[in-house]
């Protein structure tokens, strides 16, 4: 989570949603083949990081594309 991300131009912000959409695309496909409660709920967490990320940097894209 960088604090700096308002300095990012928007090709790099949307490369970095690129990136956590996959992300969160792995980590679900992970979470339908993991068995036991440790890894889903471990894999969950991890899911709902890169969501919160996901949303803060969209925000962020969307204010721009405002301005």
């Amino acid at each position: 989570m960088m604090s700096n991300d308002d300095s990012l131009s928007l090709d790099e912000l949307n490369d970095r949603i690129a990136i956590l959409e996959d992300n969160i695309r792995q980590l679900i496909e992970q979470a339908a083949a993991a068995s036991g409660e440790q890894n889903e709920a471990r894999i969950a967490d991890r899911i709902n990081q890169q969501n919160d990320e996901l949303e803060r940097l969209l925000k962020i894209r969307e204010s721009r594309q405002k301005k």
